[in-house]
C-alpha cells in the first residue's frame, strides 16, 4: 500500500483502494480535487507543497497533501514527529519525505495565519 489514492471520508484519510464501494454510500468525499477554491485557488497545503518543492514525480503527492489535511484538521498544531506519523502510510520514492514535512509544517502555520 502505498497511500497515492488516499481520500478523505467524513473527514477520515482513507485509503481508497482498499475502501469497499459500497461503503462510501451516502459517506462525505473528498478528493485532491475538492481542495480547490470556489475561484479555482488552491489549498494552503497545495501551495506549500509548491513552495517548498515537496513534489517531484507528483505520483504520491494527492495522497500526501490528503493525509497531511486529515492530519491538521485533526491536529491543527502538529510536531515534526507528529506530521512523520500522519504521512507513515504514504510512500514516496523521490524526495526523502524532507521537503514533504517541511510543506506541511508550513501548511500548518499558513491555515493559523489565514484564521485570524
Amino acid at each position: 500500500m502505498c497511500g497515492a489514492c488516499t481520500v478523505l471520508i467524513d473527514g477520515k484519510a482513507v485509503k481508497s483502494c482498499l475502501f469497499l464501494a459500497i461503503k462510501a454510500r451516502d459517506k462525505d468525499i473528498l478528493t485532491i480535487e475538492g481542495l480547490r477554491g470556489k475561484n479555482g485557488e488552491l489549498h494552503p497545503l497545495q501551495e506549500a507543497f509548491v513552495e517548498h518543492f515537496a513534489v517531484q514525480c507528483g505520483y504520491c503527492t494527492p495522497g500526501m497533501i490528503m493525509a497531511a489535511k486529515a492530519l491538521l484538521d485533526e491536529n491543527p498544531a502538529p510536531t515534526e514527529e507528529e506530521v512523520k506519523e500522519g504521512l507513515s502510510g504514504n510512500l514516496c520514492r523521490c524526495t526523502g519525505y524532507t521537503k514533504i514535512i517541511e510543506a506541511v509544517l508550513a501548511a500548518k502555520d499558513k491555515k493559523s495565519r489565514s484564521q485570524k
